[in-house]
């Protein structure tokens, strides 16, 4: 049984967003599950010198300041560490994720934290969870040459160690909206919860 399912929203979009409404019908194919909400739409805070500086280093050595600098990042990892499945709903913006997100994804891979490096290469520290994500598009083809967002969410995932990752597809709106719509209902009706 689930226990913690992290929704995850990358959609700028508040209203009218086919990725943010799909992903909240994965989410709940989990009944009973406590349910973590992540709304990226509001931005998060880049990447800069001090949260570096921080991030590097160690734990124990930290002045107050540079907790406080990684202190979004902390919870934005408690989460995932929290989280049985992690449930995305990601729309492709020119070919590729949403600044939100890579802000997101900058902010939670954290060596040693989140996965570590070893003499056979990196090794992902967040194992055992399930992901699904929920992808929307106006024109581009899920999987094809232009695809650069779900490969790439799909490698950052595993690189986590988050292996089992399974995608729900609602690509080419723009071309047949009904057709693409329908067919994600139907992958997210069969999915087991």
């Amino acid at each position: 049984m689930t226990s913690t399912v992290l929704h995850i929203d990358a959609s700028a979009r508040a209203e009218g967003s086919v990725s943010r409404r799909l992903s909240a019908e994965v989410a709940a194919r989990f009944p009973g599950a406590e349910i973590l909400r992540r709304d990226l739409a509001g931005g998060l805070p880049v990447l800069d010198a001090a949260w570096i500086g921080a991030n590097v280093t160690p734990a124990n050595g930290r002045t107050p300041s540079q907790r406080e600098a990684l202190a979004l990042s902390d919870e934005l990892v408690s989460e995932l560490e929290r989280a049985d499945v992690v449930v995305i709903g990601l729309p492709i913006y020119n070919f590729g994720i949403p600044a939100a997100l890579k802000t997101w994804v900058d902010l939670v891979a954290r060596a040693g934290v989140t996965f570590r490096y070893t003499e056979n290469g990196p090794e992902g520290l967040l194992t055992g969870k399930r992901a699904i994500v929920v992808l929307a598009s106006g024109g581009t083809e899920v999987g094809s040459d232009i695809d650069f967002a779900s490969g790439y969410l799909r490698h950052f995932l595993g690189f986590l160690g988050i292996t089992a990752v399974e995608i729900i597809a609602a690509d080419r709106l723009a071309v047949d909206a009904d057709a693409s719509v329908g067919q994600a209902h139907r992958r997210i009706e069969a999915l087991a919860a």
